[in-house]
């Protein structure tokens, strides 16, 4: 399925290497842009092919970083220095866009002058990032208070000031409960209990849209009339944007993987985000860790590999810095970003105009937000592993377009799923249920056609799984099943994938066996997994097991499962398990991205990326109707030996990049 209809002159005005520059400077330091110097400012980023740079007109503490009479004004700064607006007319003067940010619930300098403002938790404690006055760490700010429009006068100082502006980046915008005042009062105006938790949550997502609406509407007023950016409501669950895109023009998708969001945040997030069709961009870090690791830089290689996997998900790449109190950009810092933004300028026009195409679809719950848990996770990892081309997409999204649908055990098929489920089933699409996804509602069978019957809750304890036809799995040899599972019986015909193998006897504290479970003894006439026409159901907890423990077997019965539901995949390729593809349709032909790193836990917290994992003689398949014209591997330029057998193009690849691109040339 080819996705996403962004306009081509917009698509060519939205930035593709861009840098979020923050400054949270503290009141304290005394020579704020003493260093800065335009010329120097512009060139550096310049050099390192950056094309956008989204620099600050308040910080998190509340301070002000341009001409104005506002007290907030930074008190470090020279009275004769317009620190942004040098910046952006340096910036512009060197054809760079220069979007601008604003902290919005995190603001210390309003904290301080009016704590009345602070939100407050159901104990009325004041809600900060720290649990003790004595403990650095922001205040947040709440938005029901008059603090929304404090932030407004600021807002609309800064477009009447910069207007036309490039876009406007407000940060903090997540949902933030309060029993403030201002709060409660308009929980009650909306008719909304207090004393309810869950009557908070609802309010506070009121409150952040009826801002996000306010907001909005004045940064439209100050944008020109072919903008490709408007402004960006930061820390908002992108699971959101299917209601909240009224509010925005584009997406942005703020994840460091070593900074708490983990290299298995954006093959999820980018899934989900691309279908919407809006044009997005990603930022990781130049840090090693995470925001403020202002003295240490990440490994050129890991910055490659997370700007290459933006660029192979149809993201255009950000990199987050933060900028000295002086004002002068450091070199070490854009010699870094300028290596990788080398790279992928180089990527950039074979990809110019594509889309990237996508064959299955994972129905995911979107109340779970950006953090999805583990099926969810389990399910994008394994796919990746099997070098499936999918996305992820909400119960209501438009399925006609995909080959085959997945069910995670977290999605709820209700009525309305199924009965999408089933219309879908009648149009030719296939359907892959897991665990609970194979009951409607819990209680009866999702679809007419399941390849079993007789479903119910199993009792509690590990069993054992007999597989049969798996390639690579040995048939003689059950391997453990963890989590609860559905009991069920292949209805005659199915294809049987996996059997349930019960143990001797289920393991508990005054009957054990062994370390951990009691070993397998018979097999039942429980199945696992078992496909019929269209249709397969996993009975077992697959997804959630792969990602929890990470067993090969759970990803090669999946594997098994779609092989018989879609026996002629988009991609074909051998190589390492770790090695990313995604496929890319261009006016001119097709693009197959081959990303190969491989993080590696080095701390009790951080996955690091030293190296790029080289690929040598590995087999690459591209599903292609007729022969090509060509066949390369770029940005390197390599011709390509090939063969086409009336259904495939066959290459094979050798690289030490960590990325590169198999483009084929086709009509």
């Amino acid at each position: 399925m080819t996705r996403g209809n962004v306009n081509a002159h917009t698509e060519a005005r939205f930035p593709r290497r861009t840098v979020h520059l923050d400054f949270h400077t503290s009141p304290d330091i005394p020579d704020v842009g003493r260093d800065f110097d335009p010329v120097a400012f512009a060139q550096a980023f310049r050099d390192a092919r950056v094309d956008s740079v989204t620099v600050f007109a308040k910080c998190h503490h509340g301070r002000l970083y341009y001409g104005t009479e506002r007290p907030e004004r930074h008190p470090g700064l020279a009275p004769d220095l317009d620190l942004l607006a040098e910046q952006i007319d340096a910036l512009h003067a060197v054809g760079i866009r220069a979007p601008i940010y604003l902290s919005l619930q995190v603001d210390e300098y309003a904290a301080q002058e009016h704590p009345e403002w602070v939100a407050h938790d159901e104990n009325l404690k004041i809600s900060r990032w720290t649990t003790s006055a004595f403990q650095a760490g922001w205040n947040v700010l709440d938005m029901s208070s008059p603090y929304a429009d404090h932030f407004a006068d600021q807002l609309d100082e800064v477009l009447r000031r910069f207007a036309p502006v490039d876009g406007i980046f407000i940060d903090m915008c997540w949902n933030q409960p309060s029993l403030s005042r201002w709060a409660v009062d308009g929980m009650r105006r909306d008719g909304l209990d207090p004393a309810d938790a869950d009557h908070r949550a609802r309010y506070a997502d009121l409150v952040a849209r009826r801002y996000m609406a306010r907001y909005s509407a004045m940064v439209e007023k100050a944008l020109p009339p072919d903008a490709a950016q408007g402004v960006w409501f930061n820390g908002r669950p992108k699971t959101g944007l299917p209601d909240e895109r009224q509010f925005v023009r584009h997406v942005e998708i703020e994840g460091l993987p070593t900074g708490g969001w983990g290299y298995a945040f954006l093959p999820y997030v980018a899934r989900f985000v691309r279908p919407l069709g809006l044009p997005t961009l990603s930022h990781t870090g130049r840090f090693h860790e995470s925001w403020g690791d202002s003295a240490a830089l990440k490994p050129r290689a890991a910055l490659l590999y997370e700007c290459s996997q933006m660029l192979s998900h149809g993201l255009t790449s950000g990199v987050g810095d933060v900028l000295h109190p002086r004002g002068a950009p450091a070199p070490a810092v854009y010699e870094l970003i300028g290596s990788v933004y080398r790279h992928i300028e180089e990527c950039e026009p074979f990809l110019d105009g594509g889309r990237i195409v996508s064959e299955l679809a994972v129905i995911a719950d979107p109340g779970l937000g950006d953090n999805p848990g583990a099926s969810n996770i389990g399910a994008v990892r394994a796919l990746q592993q099997l070098r499936a081309q999918f996305d992820v997409v909400p119960p209501t999204a438009d399925l006609s377009g995909y080959r085959a649908v997945v069910v995670p055990e977290t999605t709820t098929v209700d009525d309305a799923l199924a009965e999408r489920l089933r219309t879908y089933r009648r149009a030719g699409g296939a359907v892959l249920l897991v665990g609970p996804a194979l009951l409607r509602n819990g209680t009866e069978p999702a679809l007419p056609d399941l390849p079993v019957e007789d479903l119910a809750p199993a009792p509690a304890g590990e069993v054992f799984l007999a597989c049969e036809g798996v390639p690579g799995v040995p048939e003689d040899f059950p391997v453990i099943s963890h989590g609860a599972r559905l009991t069920a019986r292949a209805v005659p015909g199915a294809d049987v994938l996996a059997r349930v193998v019960a143990p001797y006897f289920p393991r508990s504290w005054d009957r054990f066996c062994g370390h951990s479970y009691t070993p397998p003894a018979d097999p039942t006439e429980e199945v696992a997994v078992a496909v019929g026409a269209g249709v397969a159901a996993v009975t077992v907890p697959l997804l959630e097991s792969f990602h929890e423990h990470g067993l090969e077997t759970y990803r090669q019965l999946l594997g098994a499962a779609l092989d018989r539901l879609l026996p002629d995949p988009l991609v074909r390729a051998g190589g390492p398990v770790h090695l990313e593809t995604t496929v890319v349709r261009t006016a001119t032909g097709t693009v197959v991205h081959l990303i190969s790193f491989v993080p590696s836990r080095e701390t009790p917290e951080l996955d690091l990326v030293h190296d790029p994992f080289p690929l040598v003689d590995v087999p690459v398949a591209v599903r292609l109707a007729a022969a090509p014209r060509s066949v390369r591997l770029q940005p390197a330029g390599q011709e390509l030996a090939w063969r086409h057998d009336g259904e495939y193009v066959h290459v094979r690849v050798t690289t030490a990049d960590g990325h590169a691109m198999v483009v084929v040339e086709h009509d």
